[in-house]
C-alpha cells in the first residue's frame, strides 16, 4: 500500500509513486525551495545566507535512510528548517560571530603613552597564550562568559554542557588566567 506524498498543503504533486530516492529528494526540494528560502529570510539578518540555509535542510534529508517514509515533509523540512536555524545560532556563538565591530579607520590619535599601549599588548598576548593553553571547552567557556558578556546559562548551552560544569570550568579559567597574569605582573 502506497503511503500518501505530502506538498506544501499535506500532499507532494500527484504523479505516479517514487520509489527513486534521487527523484524523490528532487521533487521534494523543488516543491519546498521557495517556501523554505521564505521561512529563512524572514529570520536571517544576512540574506545572502538563505541559500545555504536551504542548502542545509536538503542536506539532512538527504542523510535520511528512506526520506519516502517522512508522512508529512512539510512539517519535516520546516521543523528541520527550524533546527539548522538554532544550530547555526549555537555555532556562531561559539564562534562570537557578528559580534565584533569594524574598526574606524578615522579615529584621531590617542592620549595614551606608548609605554602603556606596550603594556597592553604584553597582557593582550600574555592572556591570548594562557587561554591557549586551556583545554577548548574551558576556553569557550571563559571567552564566551568574560569576554563576550553571555550569561552562564547561555554559555552552558552554547557548549553543551549543564550550567554546573560550565560554572567549573568558568573557575579553572580564572584561576589559570589570574595565577598567569599576577606572573606577568611581577616579572
Amino acid at each position: 500500500m502506497e503511503r500518501d506524498r505530502t506538498s506544501i498543503h499535506g500532499r507532494l504533486p500527484a504523479a505516479e509513486p517514487v520509489t527513486d530516492r534521487r527523484i524523490l529528494l528532487a521533487r521534494l526540494a523543488r516543491t519546498y525551495e521557495r517556501a523554505l528560502s521564505r521561512f529563512f529570510e524572514r529570520r536571517v539578518a544576512v540574506q545572502a545566507d538563505v541559500p545555504d540555509l536551504v542548502q542545509d535542510v536538503y542536506v539532512r534529508l538527504s542523510r535520511m535512510v528512506d526520506p519516502a517514509a517522512i508522512e508529512k515533509p512539510e512539517h519535516f523540512l520546516f521543523v528541520t528548517a527550524a533546527n539548522v536555524l538554532k544550530d547555526r545560532a549555537r555555532r556562531d556563538a561559539v564562534r562570537g560571530a557578528g559580534l565584533h565591530d569594524e574598526i574606524d579607520e578615522t579615529l584621531a590619535g590617542s592620549e595614551i603613552s606608548p609605554d602603556r599601549v606596550l603594556e597592553s599588548r604584553e597582557a593582550a598576548d600574555r592572556l591570548q597564550a594562557v587561554l591557549l593553553e586551556l583545554p577548548e571547552r574551558t576556553r569557550d567557556v571563559f571567552v564566551l562568559r568574560v569576554l563576550e558578556g553571555l550569561k552562564m546559562a547561555d554559555v552552558a548551552r552554547a557548549v553543551g554542557v549543564s550550567t554546573r560544569a560550565a560554572e567549573k570550568h568558568q573557575a579553572k579559567a580564572l584561576t589559570r588566567v589570574t595565577e598567569a597574569l599576577e606572573d606577568w605582573r611581577h616579572r
